[in-house]
Order: C-alpha cells, then structure tokens, then sequence
C-alpha cells in the first residue's frame, strides 16, 4: 500500500478501497488511475459524451486531495484543454459539489460522476469562463463549434490507465507508440553487398586462339569509384603490352615476316 505524509492512514486505506472498486466496476465513460506513491493526487480519463459537442474525445482530469479529505473538498483540474463555461482555462473545475455542496460522506465515484455530467449540461450562469458561458447563451451553434474545435485538437485518446491495477505510476501516462512508421526520406538507399575488398576479380577475354583466358584485373581495394559505378585501373599487363594499338603492330610484323620467308622457297 503507498504512503503519503500528507493524509492520515485511516484516509489511505478508504481512498485504497474505494479505487478498487472503482477499478473493478468504472462508471461509464470513466477510467481512473493514481500514482503508487502518492494517493493525495487521483487521475481520470473521461470520454466525452455522444451528442456532445465532446464526442469523441479523450479528457484527462485529476482531483487534488488536501490533509483534511474528507472533511474539506479535492480541487478539480481538467488536463485536456477543453472549451467549457464551467472550466476555467488553467483547467480549474466549478462544480458546487466540489464547492458549498460538498458532504465528506460523498466519495470520489459521486465527484466524477457529476464532472462528466458537466459536459452533457454545463451551467453558464456560474461561468469560469466568460466567453464560453456567454457563447452558450447568445449562439449554441457558435459555441458548440468551438468545443467541437478543441475537442478535436486536444482531446486526442491518450494511453490508458492499467486495466486491474487500482494505481498508476508516473511513467505509464508517457508512454507513446514505439512502432511509427519510418518517414522515406530516412531509409537508407539499397547497398549491393562486395566480396572481400582483398580478393581480386577477373574477367573473361578471348586470345587470338580462341580459348577463353581468367585475365586478373586488379584487387576490389584498388577500385576508383565515380558516383556509384566502379572504374577498373589500367593493369600492370595492359601497361607492358601498350594497348591493342601496339598489338596490331606485333601481329603485322609477324605476317611481314611470314610473307618473306613463302618468297624464299
């Protein structure tokens, strides 16, 4: 069971029951988790009403619990950003259960209960935020726009409390899809395997009888590459032999040679 300074042992081990029940039987559209080690701070997801203005959307909240719980209220913050007359910018939660109605008999179940009924039917008359109480009285249409607007920016679905468990730790409300797609512009480009940069090719040539020749070229580490085609060096044996220029010249000498030796006989 966790501990914390700021509430006595009688109120830690209520609060630990009635999470559990919470746990094993949420309300509807409620899903609520607490940090291990601090049970003065109690955190909700809240899923907006259908045929609300917050359908679809994902609300994080949590209840701020003083030394003297349940004598005196939790304060009510909403997380999510949301458009509400009865929700303060900053998040702050006006509700007159959490105010002049409050009873210590009344326990956390009720409290969230009655936020998420805030969204079916908020109360304009006790705004904390002007222009959305003013918005709702004067133009629904405009209004409802509005918290549709939000609703779809920031009340995106966040990862959820753990299922079976009556407490949350800090690190499960970071957690983030891992197996995103790799954008194109960061794969690398396909790269066609090499043999050993110490092992020399060869290539097939064809000498004048006619018999196919293994001419080594040169080592893979002696490769010049321009851009992605390799260019081969001149070999040691084309160097001596001068190219084919001077082959036709050894070949012609020969046939001279032929030639004179048929005159004699």
């Amino acid at each position: 069971m966790a501990t914390n300074e700021n509430l006595p042992p009688n109120v830690i081990k209520q609060l630990a029951k009635e999470l559990k029940n919470l746990d094993e039987s949420p309300p509807e559209g409620i899903k609520v988790g607490v940090n291990d080690d601090d049970f003065s701070t109690i955190y909700a997801d809240i899923e907006g009403p259908a045929g609300t203005p917050y359908e679809n959307g994902l609300f994080r909240m949590k209840l701020l619990l003083s030394r003297d719980f349940p004598h005196s209220p939790p304060k009510g913050y909403f997380m999510t950003k949301i458009f509400h007359p009865n929700i303060a910018t900053n998040g702050e939660i006006c509700v007159n259960t959490l105010k002049k109605d409050w009873n210590p008999s009344l326990g956390l179940r009720h409290v969230l209960i009655v936020v998420r009924c805030l969204l079916i039917e908020p109360f304009p008359e006790s705004a904390l935020n002007e222009q959305a109480g003013k918005m709702l009285l004067e133009n629904y249409d405009e209004y409802a726009r509005h918290a549709r607007l939000y609703t779809g920016i920031h009340a995106k679905p966040k990862p959820k409390f753990k299922s079976g468990a009556i407490s949350e730790s800090t690190t499960a409300l970071n957690v983030e899809h891992s197996n995103a797609s790799v954008p194109c512009n960061d794969q690398k480009s396909a790269v066609v395997p090499l043999s050993s940069p110490l092992a020399p090719f060869t290539a097939a040539t064809k000498g004048g009888n006619s018999q196919d020749q293994a001419t080594a070229v040169a080592p893979m580490s002696e490769l010049v590459v321009t851009g992605s085609i390799p260019i081969l060096p001149v070999t040691s044996t084309q160097k001596k032999e001068g190219g084919p220029a001077k082959q036709m010249m050894v070949d012609k000498k020969k046939m001279d040679a032929r030639k004179k030796s048929l005159k004699r006989l």
